[in-house]
This record gives C-alpha cells, sequence and structure tokens, in this order.
C-alpha cells in the first residue's frame, strides 16, 4: 500500500529538495553524529538478521564498529561529547551495514520460498 507512496516520493525532485535540509537538520539534532557513531552503528543487533549481517562484515568494520560504540557509551556515562574535529562527517556516515541486511533478507526469503514449495508427482 505504501510501495507507490514511497516510488512518488523518491522520484519528485521538489519534494525531495525540500525535504533533504529538513532531513539533514534531523541527523544533526539526533547526536549520534557528536558521538563518533554511524548510523548503522545504531541498528538493533537482536534480530537474526542482523547478527546475520553483522557476521559477515569484514574485520576492519567490524573493528570499527565496536570501537566507535564503546567510545560512544564511555562517552554517554561520562556525559560528554566528542571534540567537533572529531565527529563524524556527513560524507563518512555510508551505508556499510543495510546492504548486507538486504542480502541476507532476500537469501532468507528465498529458502523460505524455496522451503514452502510443494512437490506434484505426474503419473
Amino acid at each position: 500500500m505504501l510501495e507507490p507512496v514511497a516510488r512518488i516520493v523518491q522520484n519528485n525532485s521538489a519534494f525531495r529538495a525540500i525535504c533533504r535540509p529538513l532531513a539533514n537538520t534531523w541527523v544533526n539534532l539526533s547526536g549520534y553524529r557528536r558521538l563518533g557513531l554511524r548510523y548503522d552503528d545504531l541498528l538493533r543487533e537482536e534480530t537474526p538478521i542482523v547478527q546475520e549481517a553483522i557476521a559477515r562484515l569484514g574485520r576492519d568494520e567490524t573493528d570499527g564498529r565496536v570501537f566507535r560504540q564503546k567510545r560512544a557509551f564511555q562517552l554517554s556515562l561520562s556525559h560528554a561529547e566528542l571534540p567537533s574535529p572529531q565527529w563524524t562527517k556527513p560524507q563518512d556516515d555510508y551505508k556499510y551495514l543495510q546492504p548486507l541486511i538486504e542480502e541476507v533478507r532476500l537469501e532468507v526469503a528465498e529458502r523460505d520460498a524455496f522451503n514452502s514449495m510443494t512437490t506434484v508427482s505426474r503419473k
């Protein structure tokens, strides 16, 4: 039901031009970049799909993710923020986990479709 609306919104350049500054303001107000985090660092790890995607991350991405989360936790405990030069810059806040999540989601859907197939014997 929402897919046609989403396509219209994504393809409407005027609407995107209006919403982009609002989205950037919202991200800046959320504060996660002031702690040195990326958006994908905030995703819930409790779901099996996200856990599988995290397991597929490379060593450098995994180490960076753990470091950013531990540093943010320490900053949160001390009610502090990183100095502004160390904040996550918008160009560094790329989606490193979401492509893997989508890949795992498609694999799970394919596996479910395969497992739910029924066979018909021909006589």
